[in-house]
């Protein structure tokens, strides 16, 4: 059972992937792109940060969330495994659109990327809904 504190940090910490989904909606709205590619991938990454707080795990680096996460909720399937194919594409176009100058990134990607963000807090949020 985790401690009040874990629980206090996994609700600020999925508190913030929910208010990074709104940000990449409002910026969408004035296109640009590799902005909401990047808040919807830190949105992402709040919310896996919010599951691991439940067990006092977290890591420097964002390899390590990630690792921790899969390894702990999806490959145990306490949640869905095609949460998995959500992280790689966040990961892959943040790093593009955040270190290529040069990359490109249209309005569908986008959009699809930030419901995936959408859908992936959400499931999150209502598992940690289960466990508080």
């Amino acid at each position: 059972m985790p401690s009040d504190a874990q629980v206090s940090l996994s609700k600020s910490r999925i508190k913030i992937a929910e208010e990074r989904i709104g940000f990449a909606k409002e910026i969408l709205k004035i296109g640009d792109y590799k902005t909401v590619a990047n808040r919807s991938y830190y949105a992402v990454f709040a919310a896996m940060r919010a599951v691991l707080a439940l067990s006092g795990f977290d890591s420097k680096k964002h390899s390590g969330i990630i690792a921790e996460f899969r390894k702990a909720y999806l490959k145990t399937e306490i949640l869905p495994q095609e949460l998995s194919l959500t992280i790689d594409s966040l990961v892959e176009i943040r790093q593009g659109s955040d270190y290529d100058d040069f990359y490109l990134i249209d309005k569908e990607e986008v959009e699809e990327q930030l419901r995936n963000a959408e859908n992936f807090v959400k499931i999150i949020g209502n598992y940690l809904k289960t466990q508080y």
